[in-house]
């Protein structure tokens, strides 16, 4: 490889990466991080538990789908869901608005 083709795909390389870090694409990965750790959230306290998806589907009035689609990571959950799931997971849902740590 010559150094100018190295250079080309250094620079495709950099352009993609400032591409990927626009703000919306950083708001769409901070939402899809905080589906996953809800869904993770919920599959531990399910597993522990000792429930099924479809029990905690049956529990929540849900269906194992959406269950497991939630779990997943896969759908944005709305505050009654949110708390139909804590309630059948003996939880309590405790939603917090609290400033951001640098500007404490």
């Amino acid at each position: 490889m010559t150094a100018e083709t190295e250079t080309k795909r250094t620079g495709l390389a950099q352009a993609r990466l400032a591409r990927a870090f626009t703000p919306e694409i950083e708001e769409e990965y901070a939402a899809a991080r905080l589906r996953f750790e809800l869904g993770e959230t919920v599959r531990e306290r399910r597993t522990d538990l000792g429930l099924s998806q479809s029990e905690l589907g049956r529990r929540a009035g849900m269906t194992q789908s959406a269950v497991a689609r939630f779990e997943g990571g896969g759908t944005v959950p709305t505050i009654p869901v949110l708390d139909r799931l804590a309630r059948a997971l003996d939880l309590d849902l405790r939603v917090e608005l609290t400033p951001h740590a640098d500007s404490a």
